[in-house]
């Protein structure tokens, strides 16, 4: 195969904004370069992907390409993952022909949020962002707001900005300290687990730090369209001072998000914010300005509780629900389809992608991959593409575009069953509408076969007949809108079946 032409570049621009319920892409994108630089036989490069490759992208229907781990990688980050024991078991597990090449590090020990120059730079970056706007996808990229790696700059110019010990700490716990220069600094950490040796605690407190993450996120909000803002929830002023207590200073006035998202969106008002969030915080994000929040509850219901589980979380105040993140998997979870059986990963893909908010994909989801892929590592073992499930996603994608899914209401549909029957507890229900334009999605969320009437919201039912078209499995149903506004709409689902209808 021939060599890549460079694409021509653009300036960065003010960007584009994120669509209603967008559908977001996750690619590894060292892993992804590089798997491209194989098939076109030469170095590729954000700024040098052949157009076909944004074609097909921009053809699954995508709203926005999450580029993770595109920031320059920490040198000395390397060297203690390669170092790490731990770390090297987990690399040898998903990738038993590991090679020195393979490693380059984390992407979340972020030496200098600079575009790796292996990847492109910012000049790439920028060809990329135009290519994909030119195509109506936006891109989104990472910031880690807790720490930074122990050879980022603002270690030797601004100690200040970090969680300071003592030289006693060092000696006695050299594990939670490092000394940098005169200072001796934290290893970064959450509150329940030790600490993460290879990167530097920020301190959330300090005036001067917020100040610095001000101006950061304007340069990088400069080059995309949406941030994905690591474990945001560590800066809120609860957690950080109960990780940090007094180390981290006085407490100040205003919570650390609520300084600093206004202060952006002020140069960057395109700007969308995407918050890693877990413990049940969620809401306090949202409240704190972020626009989106990872959904981990829902993800939880779905590979380890019951219909029941799901139904009880949907009941949550519909504005909370459209700016949550639904998905199931990414690359802090393993793979779906090494988690759920085969027509389980099915159902519970349209139970998640079918809901109010964004929703987040993962690349390898569609081939069915199998091995979690450390992000560490820029190479992954060969894996057959699972061409049935490909074919589920084609089916899908398109569907999460069509009027009632992307501009209607959303309504949770009550069911019910029969004195004999209650295995309508395994399934959950839901309906858009749009206009004229109307949707039903129905998910059996066990290995059962079940059945329910399926209560519909829509009085103008009545007097008419009407086709059901499910739209994965390419039948269609004639019912009579009275029968279904009297007893309620009949299913009868197989174990982990799912239908997805148009109604005409």
């Amino acid at each position: 195969m021939s060599r890549i032409a460079p694409i021509s570049s653009s300036p960065e621009n003010t960007g584009l904004m994120l669509a209603s319920r967008p559908v977001i892409y996750e690619i590894n994108t060292w892993l992804w370069l590089r798997e491209l630089s194989r098939r076109y036989d030469g170095p590729v490069t954000l700024g040098t992907i052949p157009p076909q490759e944004w074609d097909a992208l921009a053809a699954l229907g995508l709203d926005a390409i999450w580029f993770m781990g595109i920031w320059e990688r920490s040198p000395a980050g390397v060297a203690m993952a390669l170092k790490n024991e731990t770390l090297q078991q987990a690399f040898l597990e998903s990738l038993p022909d590991i090679t020195m090449e393979d490693v380059v590090g984390s992407p979340y020990c972020v030496r200098r949020y600079q575009v790796d120059p292996a990847l492109g730079g910012r000049e790439g970056l920028a060809m990329a962002r135009a290519e994909l706007a030119r195509r109506g996808v936006a891109i989104i990229l990472d910031f880690v707001p807790n720490h930074v790696a122990p050879d980022h700059p603002w270690i030797l110019s601004h100690p200040e900005y970090f969680i300071q010990g003592s030289g006693d700490d060092l000696a006695r716990a050299p594990g939670e300290f490092f000394q940098a220069g005169s200072a001796v600094i934290a290893n970064g950490r959450d509150p329940f687990f030790p600490p993460w040796p290879d990167v530097a605690q920020l301190n959330a407190f300090h005036a001067g730090l917020r100040g610095a993450i001000i101006d950061t996120l304007i340069d990088i909000g400069a080059q995309c369209d949406g941030l994905r803002c690591d474990m945001a929830m560590l800066l809120t002023t609860s957690v950080f001072g109960q990780t940090w207590g007094e180390r981290a200073g006085t407490p100040p006035a205003q919570e650390f998000w609520l300084e600093i998202l206004p202060a952006v969106r002020a140069k960057h008002p395109h700007l969308r914010f995407i918050a890693e969030v877990y413990w049940d915080m969620e809401w306090a994000m949202q409240e704190q300005g972020f626009d989106y929040c990872y959904d981990k509850k829902l993800y939880d219901y779905l590979a380890h509780h019951t219909a029941k589980d799901v139904i009880a979380h949907l009941n949550a105040d519909i504005g909370y629900q459209e700016r949550l993140v639904r998905f199931i998997e990414n690359h802090d979870e393993p793979r779906a389809a090494g988690t759920f059986s085969r027509e389980q990963a099915r159902a519970v893909a349209v139970a998640a992608l079918t809901l109010p908010g964004a929703k987040l994909l993962h690349q390898g989801q569609f081939e069915g991959f199998h091995v979690r892929l450390p992000v560490f590592l820029t190479r992954r073992p060969e894996e057959s593409d699972d061409i049935s499930l490909q074919n589920f996603y084609r089916r899908l994608l398109p569907v999460l575009r069509l009027p009632p899914l992307r501009a209607g209401e959303w309504r949770a549909c009550a069911l019910n069953g029969w004195p004999d029957n209650t295995s309508f507890e395994n399934l959950v229900a839901w309906c858009w509408r749009a206009g004229d334009d109307r949707a039903v999605v129905v998910v059996n969320l066990s290995a059962q076969p079940s059945q329910a009437r399926v209560q519909l919201p829509w009085p103008d039912l009545a007097q008419q007949h009407w086709v059901f078209e499910d739209r994965l499995a390419g039948q269609a149903y004639e019912r009579s809108g009275d029968e279904i506004l009297n007893m309620g709409l009949y299913v009868d689902l197989p174990p982990w079946g799912h239908h997805v209808f148009m109604v005409y």
